[in-house]
């Protein structure tokens, strides 16, 4: 899914109430391929399930500097010219971007015929001290992974706050955060149920962390719930 991509951005944009279907539209047939065609790695779009006006999708480069030029040769080429206004017609906003970069050994792929049209993907974002955010990840992979995949998800990709300077400033991302990113996936809402109680049944897999890791889940997670839209990479 993102094998050589370095730098990695999460976007979630807040539409127009009842816009999100024509975006969808306009997404797939005009923004898909013609990113693609430029090097840039798609993962979605989704529809999130508990905000019928949030757009989801994750996109990534091989690099920083990579990621600036490849944004400049589609913002600045005719496919965006002829639909940006189209486009930016359904937002509200469009800001809300995580810049991340992928981490440690993390899954990095599935096999796509594991889904249908009821697949869900579930993105957790962490927010976590800079400090603690490599203990953090460490858990992740020696504690937290282990329990999750024994109750049933099978685990996408993780990553973790890219700290370079945004290298293309003519798309805002979100600064002065720290955020620990990994995606689940599931055949469908009823195999994450499954797993959410198989998961709340299990040991408790927070058991001997230590209190710099256990500080980081007194703040709630954001959970995002996503469905794949037609054209998705899940359907592809």
């Amino acid at each position: 899914m993102f094998d050589d991509c370095l730098a990695v951005e999460l976007r979630q944009y807040t539409l127009h109430d009842g816009t999100r279907e024509q975006l969808i539209n306009l997404f797939e047939s005009e923004f898909i391929a013609s990113q693609e065609g430029l090097g840039i790695r798609l993962f979605g779009p989704f529809r999130d399930l508990e905000d019928r006006n949030r757009f989801v999708w994750l996109r990534g480069f091989p690099d920083m500097n990579q990621r600036s030029s490849m944004l400049s040769a589609f913002y600045d080429g005719p496919v965006w010219r002829a639909h940006r206004d189209a486009a930016n017609a359904t937002m509200i906003d469009s800001d809300n971007v995580l810049l991340l970069r992928p981490w440690g050994h993390a899954p990095n792929g599935f096999g796509q015929e594991f889904f249908g049209r009821d697949a869900l993907v579930v993105v957790n974002i962490h927010y976590v001290d800079r400090a603690a955010v490599d203990s953090f990840a460490q858990f992740f992979e020696k504690r937290m992974k282990p329990a999750l995949t024994n109750t049933g998800a099978l685990l996408i990709a993780a990553f973790e706050t890219e700290p370079a300077k945004n290298t293309f400033s003519r798309l805002p991302v979100r600064e002065g955060e720290t955020v620990f990113v990994w995606l689940s996936a599931f055949r469908d809402a009823g195999h994450y149920e499954d797993h959410m109680a198989a998961l709340h049944d299990s040991p408790d897999w927070r058991e001997h962390a230590a209190e710099d890791v256990l500080r980081q889940f007194s703040r709630k997670p954001e959970v995002l719930k996503l469905t794949p839209t037609p054209r998705s990479y899940l359907k592809t």
